[in-house]
């Protein structure tokens, strides 16, 4: 073969490596695996504000552990009063859509939060259930736009697009666009569109800090709701790696204990 042709050889091959690097399905699924944990616990402040300059805080202590392809979060909420007790059980499985439940201490019984209802306002924030949980890549379509700088930061720019109507009322938009930076795999931004194709929700996340484990953690996350005006934001006050909780502590039981 001649010289000529050997490196045109090597530039087609480095041109499709570069192709399949930058797949953006793959892209994805890095991005959401780069903050997964085995096993962790932390104190959290969700406060949420109205935009007419009122705002409510919330503590939550969350808890969450992995057992065998099931990854299970516990989230109870310490104060206000109003609110003291209440606690949101996520089963988040591998291969199938997750289980969420909350726990009501008025009515002293947990009640499983169904697919409709995911796609609803979290405590009153502009998060949604779904937010809490880790998505199911497989019911969206990718598409990489391109790329962007978001904050000094070279990101990806990747459209996921709900393969069907259910998984659009299960997640609450018809449309997301993700910035993911480059050298990390993080997620830095996201904007939500709702039904009607409008921007509805822009969510950032910042502030990671590398754990002991070597992966990054976000301890401030926002979400805005630009047709509204309302902003609701979670930063962790406390992290550690690893949780002393059994498979027991994360089941409906007991919730209800």
């Amino acid at each position: 073969m001649k010289r000529r042709d050997c490196l045109i050889v090597a530039l087609a091959m480095l041109c499709g490596a570069g192709v399949q690097a930058q797949n953006p399905r793959e892209i994805s699924e890095k991005a959401a695996n780069a903050i997964e944990f085995e096993s962790m616990e932390m104190a959290s402040t969700l406060t949420i504000l109205d935009g007419k300059g009122n705002s409510r805080e919330r503590k939550v202590a969350v808890a969450t552990r992995k057992f065998g392809e099931a990854t299970k979060t516990l989230m109870r909420f310490l104060s206000p009063a109003e609110v003291q007790g209440t606690s949101i059980l996520i089963h988040d499985y591998e291969k199938k859509s997750d289980d969420m439940w909350v726990y009501l201490p008025s009515l002293r019984k947990s009640r499983r939060i169904v697919s409709s209802e995911k796609g609803k306002s979290f405590m009153g924030s502009e998060f949604t259930n779904a937010d809490m949980a880790k998505p199911n890549l497989d019911d969206f379509d990718y598409k990489l736009l391109g790329a962007e700088n978001i904050d000094g930061k070279e990101c990806w720019k990747i459209e996921a697009t709900p393969k069907n109507d259910n998984v659009v009322n299960e997640n609450g938009f018809s449309r997301r666009v993700s910035y993911i930076e480059k050298n990390t795999y993080l997620m830095v931004r996201s904007e939500f569109y709702n039904k009607a194709g409008k921007l509805n929700k822009v969510q950032i996340l910042s502030d990671y800090r590398k754990q002991p484990n070597g992966k990054y953690f976000t301890y401030s996350m926002s979400m805005e709701n630009k047709l509204s005006g309302r902003r609701s934001e979670m930063k962790v006050d406390q992290f550690q790696l690893g949780s002393k909780l059994d498979e027991g502590s994360f089941s409906t039981a007991s919730l209800e204990k």
